[in-house]
Parts: C-alpha cells; structure tokens; sequence
C-alpha cells in the first residue's frame, strides 16, 4: 500500500488543491506513490438535520463539532494504524522533524476543525495529536491538512525525484536554506553573488554554509540558539573543546 493520507472534513470538496498538481499531484494520480482520500464527517450525525455541532460546554460564542460524530467517522476506517493529527491553532508547531516521522509510516490521518474546535474528548480518547501550522488562526483545518500532507508526502521516495535535493533544504539540520540564483546575470542592476560563478565548488560550499548562518541568526533567532547549543555540545566540535580547554584551565 502507498503512503496514505484520509481527511476528515467537512468540505471534501476543498481537496485536492495545490496537492493536485506539479510532481505530487503527478506522483498520486499517474505513479500511484502516494494516495489522498476524503472522508465527509457530515455523514456520520445521527441528527435528523444532519447537524454535527452543538453549543460549548460552560457558555460562550460559535459551535463545537461533537465527539461522538468524529468518532465514528474516524472508527469507519480500515487499514494499519497510522498517525492521527487535528489541525489547530493551539496545537504544537509543524516541524521537518516530526514530518519526517511521519512520512516513514504508512499513512497520516488528518482532521479538520471547523468553528470553535472539537470536542476535546475525542481528541484525548482517540489519540489525537495537534498541530499548528503558524501562530495564525483559519477559519478552518482544510488548508492547513493541505500543509501537513504536502510537507510529509514531498518526503515519499521518488515523488520529487532527486534525493539529494532534500538533504540540503530548511531545517535538515537546524539551519535555514541558503539563497538561489539563475539566469540571467544580471537583474535590475542585481548581480548574481561572484563566487557562484567561480567554478570553486569548496568556496561556494563556503559561501553557502555561511549565508545559511546568517539567514537563521536573522530570522529565526530560536532556530540559531538550538543550533549553537547542539554544536556546542557536539563531541570533538572546536566549541565543545574550547569549552573543554576552558574547563581544565588550559
């Protein structure tokens, strides 16, 4: 069986977008590498209006989507175990390290909130895990499931081809990508950076390390934190034996 990812939604409808298309859209419909199925959590009330929500327990505004009609929707399922993830605002943030787990089991299940949230309930009880995908609230989980999947299949060997190309990205190892340029030459009176035009492989590793640094300090001072403290405490890393050195009185 392909990595599988199920939405249970609402809005069936909203898929596939943006997953529909480019190699990964190819890689689902052409090369059967990986599949996306919707689930219509509507059909599973057992109200005569088909409703699926109710009031919040304590008072207060909106709806919350009920805990027995999630359950069973999730219960009509078949298949291996997989991952359970609820796309939520409050939820831990959305990580390559945790897409990477992901990705090595046979699938993701994925629900999509809608109003005030689900009933917490079913969260617990069904071992839910919730993610966020950015410190924004939607007004719904759809694109943000679209995220999720996208970020975990992209990691299926052999949708985006070249391997290599992975190894290289955001986050791989703590530090953010490096900036890309092409031709032509010349731009708006921009030039490409001349060391990438040397032809010197060892100096534009050099130069491409060093801009990567200088990205994460800039823009994400907590990634760079992380990513000194691991350096530093890396066995034989010149931080580590200065630290050391210093420890000794050396």
């Amino acid at each position: 069986m392909p990595f599988t990812a199920t939405v249970l939604t609402m809005f069936p409808e909203a898929f596939p977008g943006p997953l529909g298309v480019s190699l990964i859209g190819t890689a689902w419909r052409e090369k059967g590498l990986w599949d996306l199925q919707t689930l219509d959590i509507r059909a599973f009330s057992e109200d005569k209006r088909g409703f699926l929500d109710d009031t919040p327990a304590g008072g207060g505004p909106g709806q919350v989507l009920k805990a027995d009609v999630v359950a069973r929707a999730l219960d009509s399922l078949t298949g291996p175990p997989r991952p359970l993830l609820y796309m939520s605002a409050r939820g831990r943030p959305l990580t390559q390290a945790r897409v990477k787990e992901w990705a090595k089991a046979d699938g993701i299940v994925v629900l999509c909130g809608r109003f005030e949230g689900v009933d917490q309930r079913v969260l617990d009880a069904r071992g839910f895990e919730e993610i966020s995908v950015g410190n924004a609230v939607l007004a719904g989980g759809e694109a943000a499931a679209m995220v999720a999947i996208e970020a975990c299949v992209r990691l299926v060997p052999g949708v985006l081809g070249a391997a290599e190309s992975l190894s290289s990205e955001s986050f791989e190892d703590g530090l953010l990508e490096h900036p890309q340029y092409t031709r032509p030459r010349t731009f708006e009176g921009h030039d490409i950076p001349e060391v990438l035009l040397s032809g010197d492989h060892k100096k534009i590793a050099q130069w491409r390390d060093a801009q990567r640094e200088e990205t994460t300090r800039e823009r994400r001072p907590d990634l760079w934190a992380a990513h000194l403290a691991k350096t530093t405490a890396e066995p034989g890393s010149a931080k580590s034996k200065a630290k050391g050195e210093k420890a000794r009185g050396e």
